[in-house]
């Protein structure tokens, strides 16, 4: 007869298993997803949206003043960069910051289409940030409509892009600084030798 001791020691007990918790997977970088945007993945596409449509939104706002049309650029942002992930290019940049450039370029060209279209006319030396009294500044408000679109064809993107954010659209050299990602100084060196630039491209019967 085994004693009471024997039997506790021999006797078996069950406990119930409780499952480990689940661990969450890391979330996929922004690298990770413009490389699944290469095989057409449509929840990367999602993922990328939702983390970075608002700060483009912010951005767009900011240069078009008008939301629906800033809605429109954001979501043609979000297109070019589905239909050509190719373009993407790690070594430059982030892909946010590709996509605020696109966003960027998109706006500031849809400013220019339309005053191109008819807003030039309502062009005002006001909005000159620099009221320094240069000869290429009284230039450039002389010019007429279908020089300024000529000249303004003729200049390197990054001046064009700066002397419309000022002249055009009326932002500040601090504002143009932040939106273009650049040093304040090169702000208003683009535009004065831009504005230099315009001024001698201007025939002698339109000033």
């Amino acid at each position: 007869m085994l004693s009471q001791t024997s039997l506790h020691m021999t006797r078996t007990y069950s406990y119930a298993v409780t499952p480990a918790p689940s661990v969450q997977p890391t979330e996929p970088s922004d690298r990770e997803l413009m490389l699944r945007l290469l095989r057409q993945d449509v929840a990367a596409l999602e993922l990328l949206y939702d983390r970075h449509h608002h700060v483009a939104l912010g951005l767009a706002c900011r240069i078009l003043h008008d939301r629906s049309s800033a809605e429109e650029v954001v979501q043609e942002a979000f297109l070019t960069i589905w239909r050509q992930p190719e373009r993407y290019d790690p070594t430059k940049g982030t892909a946010r910051g590709w996509l605020l450039a696109i966003v960027h370029h998109r706006s500031v060209d849809r400013v220019r289409s339309a005053t191109l279209r008819g807003y030039a006319g309502k062009l005002s030396p006001n909005l000159i940030d620099d009221r320094s009294g240069d000869p290429s500044d009284l230039a450039f408000w002389s010019m007429t409509r279908e020089h300024l679109r000529q000249a303004l064809d003729a200049l390197p993107l990054e001046q064009r892009q700066t002397i419309e954010l000022s002249y055009i659209h009326g932002r500040t050299h601090s504002e143009i600084a932040e939106l273009m990602n650049c040093p304040l100084g090169t702000v208003k060196g683009r535009i004065r030798i831009g504005l230099t630039k315009l001024r001698a491209m201007i025939p002698a019967t339109a000033v």
